[in-house]
């Protein structure tokens, strides 16, 4: 458990109990891509959508995170460097995806994004108790907290999305929070390659 409750950023993830917890947080991703992708496309929502896009990358970078763990130093740095930059790509789908909709708005579904969204809440807050202890170490385990930090965010704007919509009447807020949580994936994409960066340089 060496690493994980003294904030200790050499923590590599030589944790029988952190492998363990990882199983378990990659099942209720990949669970709750599917279910949020359909509820999404079901409900017309661009936050939904980019909601369940956040899990499915959750849910492969808990799996690389485990793939990398006890290898040397270099794999794990690169692991980490390349998946900031698919989180970046990721965001920038998203936004690219927010800005279409604002030329192509429809009213989204507020009943389904608000029970999907708490649903979805439900299971993030799952993930982060079960991953907060191990929130510090190199650039992997660095990444998955925040995965999972994004996650639990990303819900709560979803459900507040989905009141302001039944409030507003009008597709928009569920635009600008699919456009927060794609800056949200865009900042985390930068810190993570920059300690990728970071730890490749020391290794030289």
């Amino acid at each position: 458990m060496s690493g994980c409750c003294d904030h200790n950023a050499n923590f590599e993830g030589m944790s029988t109990d952190y492998k363990r917890r990882l199983w378990v947080v990659i099942f209720m991703n990949a669970a709750m891509f599917l279910v949020e992708m359909g509820a999404g496309h079901l409900a017309q929502s661009q936050a939904l959508q980019a909601d369940a896009l956040d899990f499915l990358g959750d849910a492969l970078t808990y799996g690389i995170s485990l793939a990398v763990i006890g290898k040397s130093a270099n794999i794990r740095s690169t692991a980490a460097l390349a998946k900031g930059l698919s989180l970046a790509l990721m965001g920038t789908w998203v936004f690219g995806a927010t800005l279409y909709r604002v030329f192509y708005l429809g009213l989204p579904e507020a009943s389904i994004m608000g029970s999907v969204g708490f649903l979805a809440l439900a299971t993030n807050v799952a993930s982060v108790l079960l991953l907060v202890r191990y929130k510090d170490g190199d650039a992997n385990v660095r990444s998955v907290w925040l995965c999972s930090r994004n996650d639990a965010i990303g819900n709560v704007a979803v459900i507040i999305a989905a009141l302001a919509v039944w409030g507003t009447a009008t597709g928009w807020p569920d635009v600008i929070v699919a456009a927060v949580m794609a800056g949200l994936f865009l900042s985390s994409a930068f810190q993570i390659v920059t300690q990728a960066l970071h730890e490749r340089r020391h290794q030289a």
